[in-house]
């Protein structure tokens, strides 16, 4: 089992991330994201406010993978890269976790994304 340690989660939680899909045509959809959230040792939330074609991707391929790095890479380089597995809620459990996060307050607020991580690659 892979396991989201501190660090990581810090990055996570801190930082813009890429999110990455696969689209129709089975090439790469790279977008980026905030408002993540790590949600347990290998699962991590992400707020879908203005998605559109990630959720159709994830709907069609739910293979993902993520890339964080730390803001001050020229100092302390830090990164990793984290593949899983995505799952899209438009409301239940997660979506009500989505619209609880406190950066969220007035925005659209569509849906949530739990992501299943299976696998961690340390890039810096």
């Amino acid at each position: 089992m892979v396991e989201i340690n501190k660090e990581i989660k810090k990055l996570v939680e801190g930082n813009a991330l890429g999110l990455a899909t696969i689209d129709h045509e089975n090439k790469p959809h790279c977008i980026a994201v905030g408002y993540v959230k790590v949600v347990s040792e290998d699962q991590i939330l992400i707020t879908d406010n203005y998605m559109a074609e990630t959720v159709k991707n994830i709907q069609k391929n739910n293979n993902v993978s993520l890339a964080v790095w730390s803001r001050n890479w020229k100092e302390d380089c830090k990164g990793y890269e984290l593949k899983g597995t995505a799952e899209y809620f438009s409301d239940g459990e997660w979506y009500d976790k989505v619209k609880a996060i406190p950066e969220n307050d007035g925005e659209t607020c569509k849906g949530a994304i739990l992501i299943r991580i299976n696998k961690i690659k340390k890039l810096a």
